[in-house]
């Protein structure tokens, strides 16, 4: 019966632990914050526009970026499970007496308070370029729940193939992967300029079902209940799948 406080309280030390990184290197913590904004810079005022884009192309490009940032931060996540592993700190952990899966839940918190802090400094940003956001204060958090919860999802994902990689040396491989990934979506450009079958491709990744109804909440001109019930079903579906992989991978771990 008490095992609820000792997780709470195992995880939180976990936590406490992965923010005690930031102050030690505040290095990696602000390449993280950084780049996103770069790119929102780089495709803002460098590239200009996207194909088929219509009205003002950074109303089009900010929910896209915001959903793309969230995408982008599961290399960040399989680096730090991997160095730990590599290292044989996890193991370390392992020995102690805590509860089974606090190091995780504890990776996780930390990584979804940088994803927060993200989505503040690529907001302000975005305003300070001319973007608005013409939804009312209930669009607005119900957006950021959304970004969010993908990351949420995508954390999972990173987790699960840290531990299944088990090295550093592998995430190269994986980020390999993510940028394809990332940039076959609705991001940065409308699938309807582009050839049929890839448009059909790309609107169903799931990062362009978070962006489109990103774009629907924040963009006032209505909302598609689908659009914004995709952008909930994906994350879940991914969650569904990974969060136990990783439960599973992180219990039998040196067996």
């Amino acid at each position: 019966m008490a095992v609820a406080p000792y997780v709470l309280t195992d995880s939180w030390t976990m936590t406490r632990r992965e923010l005690a990184h930031w102050a030690r290197q505040p290095g990696q913590v602000l390449v993280a914050l950084v780049f996103p904004v770069m790119l929102l810079l780089m495709f803002g005022y460098l590239v200009g526009g996207g194909r088929g884009v219509t009205g003002d192309y950074v109303d089009y490009l900010v929910p896209g970026m915001l959903a793309l940032t969230m995408a982008f931060g599961l290399e960040g996540t399989m680096l730090n499970v991997t160095q730990d592993l590599d290292k044989g700190v996890i193991d370390r952990f392992r020995s102690l007496p805590m509860t089974n899966g606090a190091v995780l839940v504890g990776r996780s918190a930390a990584d979804m308070l940088q994803s927060a802090v993200a989505l503040a400094l690529m907001t302000a940003v975005a305003y300070a370029l001319g973007w608005r956001a013409h939804g009312g204060p209930g669009a607005f958090l119900g957006a950021v729940g959304l970004l969010l919860l993908l990351r949420f999802a995508m954390l999972w994902v990173g987790i699960h193939l840290a531990l299944v990689a088990g090295r550093p040396e592998m995430v190269q491989a994986v980020q390999i992967l993510v940028w394809p990934v990332g940039f076959f979506s609705n991001a940065l450009a409308t699938p309807d300029a582009m050839p049929h079958w890839l448009g059909t491709a790309v609107r169903w990744n799931p990062l362009s079902r978070t962006a489109t109804a990103v774009r629907d909440l924040l963009g006032g001109q209505g909302v598609d209940p689908g659009h914004v019930g995709a952008a909930v079903v994906w994350p879940l579906g991914l969650l569904a799948v990974f969060f136990p992989l990783a439960v599973r991978k992180f219990a039998r771990l040196g067996r």
